[in-house]
């Protein structure tokens, strides 16, 4: 019997292949997945309870539902931000400076350009996050 020659792969071949990166985080979409693939593949003889389909069909109901809340949630916070980072202007604010000590000054601007909003004291923009004291200005 003889033997053929296997004829040498091309690497490109392989290298040009798209591979998708694995999903880190559950979401409907999978979970829907996983019970059609469940449906699909389930024993003709004994098929699947009709509870257990109702409760993963919950289950996915009370996934997506949660997700909404957690996402109205951060919503809510960064608008709470930017309310909270506009209320500053016009106000004495004291914030850490860069070398340890203890810097005030009067808030005259907001940038909500990021995440976290900026708030400009006395000409140098610091994190909302970062200002540890609000006064109200003195006045003469």
């Amino acid at each position: 019997m003889p033997i053929d020659a296997i004829a040498p792969t091309d690497a490109a071949t392989y290298a040009a292949k798209a591979t998708s990166a694995p999903k880190q985080e559950m979401d409907g979409e999978m979970f829907l997945s996983l019970l059609v693939t469940q449906l699909q593949n389930q024993d003709p003889s004994s098929p699947m309870d009709t509870n257990q389909m109702i409760s993963q069909t919950t289950q996915l109901a009370m996934m997506e539902q949660i997700t909404a809340l957690t996402t109205t949630g951060t919503e809510n916070f960064s608008l709470q931000m930017r309310t909270s980072a506009a209320a500053l202007i016009g106000q004495n604010v004291s914030y850490t400076g860069a070398d340890g000590s203890t810097v005030s000054g009067i808030a005259s601007a907001v940038s909500y350009a990021g995440s976290v909003p900026q708030v400009t004291v006395d000409g140098v923009s610091i994190a909302l996050d970062a200002i540890s004291g609000v006064t109200a200005p003195v006045t003469a």
